[in-house]
């Protein structure tokens, strides 16, 4: 019998697992291609034979997505499996749409054929959107099993933009691990916090490999807690599973795939920035919750703002760099940096656009709607040299760095700069405390 054809519609991260996890190992199927969208670059590279495994001995060639429709018909593709985050139903079912006039069936990979059990108990934090707030509520879930004295090691949904055979696992438990793996900004903003606080984290290309290294890490695991990207569901059978929603986007958590899969799956959903959001929004979100998963545990939560030197922008013209996923694939218009540097008393934003240099004058192509906030991109060396020249570029009298790391280190910025910290604040019952307790003892953890 002839093998199915499949090619795996991706942004390499999810394309990858699922690939994986589904069909590495099926003879029954041959994987003909990956396709890539959102990465700068991925595109006309290969993924390697060493991770594909013994029925793929040249690798998977990776194109383009917009080469999809030729390559369904030139490579006889049966089926297309779409394997990304963090897009729109309309934007899903028009690829379905591209690949079915093409011939092919499409496929949505679900938590069945993709989810890998773990030997120690699961902590899953997920989002319905990029953005949401996800990052401060992992790290505050892992402060709170650290009290209680637990061994947590968390791992860290894929970025791998790089060798990808040499970043099968990887694992950081210091700063010069950032360096070591040639870890780009958008990285190194996830990584580092966890680093700082003092738990390792784990990423890579194969998530088997990587939780089973996590369950025996040198120094101790007693409990894994998956931090998500985007908005994808974990890639682990979660013991308890935690949704991040945003009523900044109310209705997004009913609109964006697969964000609605966390929130129908979640035992507890964290409504964040409440102290920001407008309260008919917040009770939009309220309802879609009740609405879709009204057995949850709902906890309420602000995410408060701090900059490292307010005295910076008092009163400045103030040029605001911010997380890069949240402004482009995210699709937020306002970030914390800017946030901040209001309540800081800064007079003016400017606008980069006039100063913008090499290759974010095309992520500003794609992503008109960023307008006067600068993403902070930096996939490769020569993005994160467009960033450095752009910021010292651009007519302003300071500069606020609302992304989650300490930018100044890996760029040099001319002018005089701050810092945006933020934290997940829990305001009244149900709280994570709670929650983490009673999981802890349900897993006889305490």
């Amino acid at each position: 019998m002839a093998k199915r054809k499949v090619i795996i519609i991706g942004a390499a991260g999810r394309d990858f697992h699922n690939f994986n996890t589904r069909y590495r190992d099926d003879e029954s199927v041959e994987v003909v291609a990956f396709t890539a969208e959102q990465i700068p670059g991925i595109e006309d590279r290969t993924y390697p034979a060493e991770l594909a495994g013994p029925l793929y001995p040249n690798g998977i060639p990776i194109h383009a997505e917009e080469e999809l429709p030729r390559l369904i018909a030139e490579l006889g593709a049966d089926e297309c499996a779409f394997s990304y985050s963090d897009i729109s139903y309309q934007h899903v079912m028009g690829v379905s749409a591209i690949v079915q006039a093409a011939g092919a069936s499409f496929t949505l990979l679900g938590p069945a054929d993709t989810q890998v059990k773990s030997t120690k108990p699961v902590v899953s934090v997920c989002a319905v959107r990029t953005g949401a707030g996800k990052s401060q509520t992992s790290r505050a879930v892992v402060e709170k099993l650290m009290a209680k004295g637990l061994k947590v090691v968390a791992i860290r949904h894929p970025m791998p933009y790089g060798d990808l055979a040499a970043q099968k696992v990887q694992r950081f438990a210091e700063i010069a691990d950032l360096e070591k793996h040639n870890c780009t900004i958008e990285e190194m903003e996830e990584y580092e916090p966890h680093i700082v606080r003092g738990n390792v984290i784990y990423a890579g290309a194969d998530y088997e490999a990587i939780v089973r290294a996590a369950e025996n890490d040198p120094d101790g695991c007693d409990v894994i807690v998956w931090d998500g990207g985007n908005n994808d569901f974990s890639f682990y059978k979660a013991d308890l599973a935690i949704t991040v929603v945003d009523p900044h986007r109310p209705g997004h958590e009913l609109g964006y795939y697969p964000g609605e899969v966390n929130l129908r799956t979640a035992d507890v959903v964290v409504i964040n920035k409440i102290d920001s959001a407008d309260l008919a929004d917040i009770e939009t979100v309220r309802e879609n919750i009740a609405k879709t998963n009204p057995t949850a545990k709902v906890i309420d939560a602000a995410s408060t703002l701090r900059l490292q030197d307010p005295a910076v922008v008092d009163g400045k013209r103030v040029l605001a760099v911010e997380d890069g996923p949240t402004l482009t694939h995210g699709g937020m218009k306002i970030g914390a940096g800017v946030v901040a540097a209001k309540k800081y008393g800064a007079t003016e934003f400017i606008d980069p656009r006039p100063y913008l240099v090499g290759r974010l004058q095309e992520t500003f192509e794609i992503y008109p709607e960023i307008g006067t906030i600068l993403p902070a991109m930096g996939y490769g060396e020569e993005q994160l040299r467009d960033l450095e020249a752009t910021i010292n570029a651009t007519d302003c009298d300071a500069v606020v760095v609302g992304t989650p790391i300490d930018l100044a280190r890996v760029v040099n910025i001319d002018k005089p700069h701050t810092r945006v910290f933020y934290d997940l604040q829990e305001i009244g019952e149900p709280n994570l405390d709670g929650v983490i307790a009673e999981f802890a003892t349900k897993q006889g953890l305490v």
